[in-house]
This record gives structure tokens, C-alpha cells and sequence, in this order.
């Protein structure tokens, strides 16, 4: 047997040894029930050294050690100085324990070495798009004769599969809301059910962690800030409510949705008593319930402890107030003139309930132009914005006056979004804070444009307004005020 002999017979020996080190890893892949690549991962090297595709979630820095990684000024702590100073506590405060458990990574979320991914699809849960394309690609055939047996998912729900071939060892499968601004409430209440129902199905399965996909893909048409938004707070409430169990939540994005969501992350997970000062006037107004809920109050009814029985102190008042609202419905009320009614508001003749009446009326009308508008430019202006309470307890609302350009914007909507914010707020005692800082020319509303506001407000507006603070006013803001006052 000459050298080349030997050298052939060596190279036959070690293929055999790599196909059964292979044959190792298979096996011990079928036993776990997860892929051969990520259990070798686990527990040796791959075939001839090669290296895993997927990713181990342990080996990723959290969303508070990214703060001292990046080391670089974000845009937002360029803001003013004076809101960042705010004394008003932050409805999102800096939480290291939850920050620890927040990992923001760029990349495939079906190469997660997780518990579980999420994968958005469409109601038959056959959906094309980049991310169920990645996770039915590597979880394997076996995934879509699974999906075939839950015979579809409705929108804002969430369902548990396995996760065969992927590192992960499930797959929750939600599907996110079409976006259309006529029907807004439903699409913000829709896409709160999937992120909710997922973090719920985490811990119901007792999952140590998970990676959250952008449940809002681009054919479905959501505005990719507003649903980032609604992601965020959804998954800080459940973080603080009911995540003891959860170690780790992965928001796993694209090149072109990393930047958003480095940029809106510390409004909601500030990393700092600092960063959370200097997010504070950036974060809306609309903050949902403690659950981070979309809170539509015209749907909300007070219902009471024990339905069926009163106090024995408030039979006789119930019985009376009951009594009078017999023909005060809808079908048993009669209208009077219209047009004799003007014409007593213009000669000063119509009592002061029947004044009332036309006013809430009138006001009426503005709310549901509100609701049904598209007023997302305007929100935008990141003018108004709640900030939580004052020692009392009472809603402080925030107006940042060099934030509202009045001479590029629509002034009636800017109108029309007071009215849609402030009117659940004003349904209890509030206060007000207006800031004057650094206004100019194009910054001061029209005194016509206050009067007209202060006239068309419910009276709730006025009653429960318990403060009204003007910061670094000057002689003609004073002046205006007291000529609209």
C-alpha cells in the first residue's frame, strides 16, 4: 500500500466520523424536539466547525446595557431644558428591573434561540410577507400541516403552535388590524388584543421568553409609529401588572424599523432618571387604561357593586330620578320650532336651560367631528399631552405653546383635537399648564380663535378646571387673556 493509498483510506476515515458526529446531533435534535444546527449549538460544535444561524437571546445586550454601549447623545435629549426640568412625575418612570428585561435586536426573528417568536399573518394564517416567509422556511412543512388543523385565526387573536425546525420551541401566530382613519378605535383596539393576547399566552405557558415580530406589516397599512406606540405600552403595562415570570421580551425589527424604535423605546423604557425627565414632554397624550388599553369613553357605563339591589338611603331618590326621565328618550321627546328657537336667541328671550340645551347640543356636534376626523398631523405637534397628577390628584394637561405653528396648521382642527383629548379628561377635576417659552410670532393664537374655543367648550370644561398655571407669560399674552376671560 503505497503513501496515496494510506492518505485516501484517512480522508474516508474522517468523512465517516463527521457523518456519525452529524448522526449524534440529529438525534439528540429529535429528542429535544428542536432543529440539529441549534442543539449542536447547544451542545458542541456543528459539522466541520461550522457555526449556528441562530442567535441565542443570552448573548444579546439588554435595552439598559445598550445605554452604555452606544454612548452617543440621542435626538431626544436635545429638547427644550425647561420641560426636561418638569417636576411632573413620568406615567412610564425609569425601571431598571423591566429595562433588564428588554432586548432590542436587528435582525430574522425566526433565528431567535427563544421560548417562543411571534409571527403575523392574515386570517387564514397563510399570509406572504417577510416575516412568516423566514419562520415557514426554516420551521419546515410540518408548520403548515399544524396551522391547517386551527382552521384560521381572527384578528387580534393569538394562537400557539410548535416551533419544529426553529431554535424557538413554539410560534405564536396573531393577526394585526387593516387601518383605515374612519375606523381608527377599532384598528387601535384590534392591534392592543394582539400584542396583549400574545404576553398573555407567554405566561399561561409559563415562558421564560419572547420574541415580538411588527405585528403591523405594510399591506395592512397602520402608520408604523402609531402601532409602535400602541406595541410599547401594551408590553410596559404587562411588564409592570403580571410579567414576574417573563425574562425576556426581544422586539426583533428590520434596518428600516430599527430607528423608530431606538427612537420612541425610551419614552417607554427610559434608561434614566434623566432620559425619563427629558422624554416626558414627548410622550402622548393618549396613554390608554393601567393596561395600556385604547380608552373610548363614550363606551364606558358605571355599573354597580351588587346590580339588582339598592341602599336602603337612595330608594326613594332612585325612584323619583326614574321617574323623571320617563319621556325624556329618544322617541318620546318632542322638539320644539328650530327656527322659533333662534329667533328667541336672538331676541334674548329663551331661558337659561333652554341656552344650555342648545349649547351642549352645538357642542355635541364638534365631538363627533372630532372622532370621525383624522387629526394624526395634528397630534404630531406634540402640543398637548398629559403628564398624571398633581399632589391632589387631579389630571395635570400640558400646552406647549411653541410646539402649535399657527400659521401652517389647519386652525379648526387644531380646534376639533382639543376637543377630542380634553373631553374625557374634563369629566373630573384637571389642571392646566400652558407654556410660553420661546413663542413667537407664528406660535400666538388669534383672540377671536380663544373666544370662539372658550364658547363652544361643555361646561365640564370650565367647572373642573381647578388651575390654570401661564409659564413665562409677557404683557400682551396677559393682556389677551384677560380680554378672553
Amino acid at each position: 500500500m503505497d503513501r496515496q493509498d494510506v492518505l485516501h483510506l484517512l480522508i474516508i476515515s474522517l468523512n465517516f466520523g463527521h457523518h456519525n458526529c452529524w448522526r449524534k446531533y440529529n438525534w439528540r435534535a429529535r429528542l429535544l424536539g428542536v432543529p440539529a444546527s441549534a442543539c449542536s449549538a447547544r451542545g458542541g460544535m456543528d459539522p466541520l466547525g461550522a457555526r449556528s444561524q441562530f442567535v441565542d437571546i443570552q448573548n444579546l445586550p439588554t435595552w439598559q446595557q445598550q445605554l452604555d454601549e452606544d454612548g452617543e447623545e440621542t435626538p431626544l435629549e436635545q429638547s427644550d431644558s425647561l420641560l426636561s426640568q418638569q417636576a411632573f412625575p413620568s406615567p412610564f418612570p425609569f425601571r431598571p428591573d423591566i429595562n433588564r428585561k428588554i432586548i432590542l435586536f436587528c435582525g430574522d426573528i425566526a433565528l431567535l434561540n427563544c421560548t417562543a417568536i411571534l409571527n403575523t399573518s392574515n386570517e387564514s394564517l397563510n399570509d406572504k410577507n417577510p416575516v412568516s416567509d423566514s419562520v415557514h422556511q426554516l420551521a419546515g412543512p410540518e408548520l403548515r400541516d399544524e396551522l391547517l388543523k386551527l382552521k384560521g385565526c381572527r384578528t387580534g387573536e393569538a394562537k400557539l403552535t410548535k416551533g419544529f425546525n426553529l431554535a424557538a420551541r413554539f410560534i405564536v401566530h396573531t393577526v394585526g388590524p387593516k387601518y383605515k382613519a374612519k375606523y381608527r378605535t377599532a384598528a387601535e383596539s384590534s392591534l392592543y388584543s394582539c400584542y396583549r393576547n400574545t404576553m398573555q399566552l407567554a405566561v399561561e405557558q409559563s415562558m421564560a421568553s419572547i420574541g415580538l415580530c411588527v405585528v403591523s406589516t405594510t399591506k395592512r397599512g397602520y402608520p408604523l409609529e402609531d402601532a409602535t406606540h400602541m406595541a410599547f405600552r401594551t408590553v410596559r403595562r404587562f411588564l409592570e401588572n403580571h410579567g414576574n415570570s417573563l425574562e425576556t421580551v426581544v422586539f426583533a425589527v428590520s434596518d428600516t424599523e430599527e430607528r423608530l424604535y431606538k427612537k420612541l423605546l425610551p419614552l417607554y423604557f427610559p434608561r434614566s432618571e434623566q432620559e425619563e425627565r427629558t422624554c416626558l414632554p414627548l410622550i402622548p397624550a393618549d396613554i390608554g387604561n393601567s393596561e395600556g388599553e385604547p380608552v373610548v369613553p363614550e363606551r364606558q357605563i358605571r355599573i354597580a357593586e351588587k346590580p339588582g339591589t339598592l341602599e336602603d338611603d337612595s330608594e326613594e331618590e332612585s325612584l323619583e330620578s326614574d321617574l323623571g326621565q320617563v319621556g325624556n328618550h329618544a322617541f318620546a321627546r318632542m322638539e320644539g320650532d328650530v327656527d322659533k328657537q333662534r329667533k328667541q336667541i336672538l331676541q334674548g328671550q329663551m331661558s337659561e336651560a333652554a341656552i344650555h340645551k342648545q349649547h351642549q347640543r352645538n357642542y355635541n356636534r364638534w365631538l363627533c367631528r372630532a372622532r370621525a376626523e383624522d387629526l394624526s398631523d395634528i397630534a404630531a405637534l406634540k402640543a398637548l399631552y398629559q403628564t398624571g397628577v398633581d399632589m391632589c390628584g387631579r389630571t395635570v394637561m400640558i400646552l406647549v405653546g411653541r410646539n402649535i405653528p399657527v400659521t401652517l396648521i389647519d386652525i379648526e382642527k387644531a380646534l376639533l383635537y382639543f376637543i377630542h383629548v380634553m373631553d374625557h379628561i374634563t369629566v373630573k377635576e384637571y389642571v392646566m399648564v400652558y407654556f410660553h417659552t420661546l413663542t413667537g410670532e407664528h406660535n400666538h393664537l388669534d383672540s377671536n380663535f380663544l373666544k370662539n374655543l372658550y364658547d363652544i367648550v361643555d361646561t365640564k370644561f370650565k367647572k373642573n378646571l381647578k388651575a390654570f398655571y401661564f409659564v413665562h407669560p409677557t404683557f400682551r399674552s396677559k393682556v389677551r387673556v384677560h380680554l378672553v376671560m
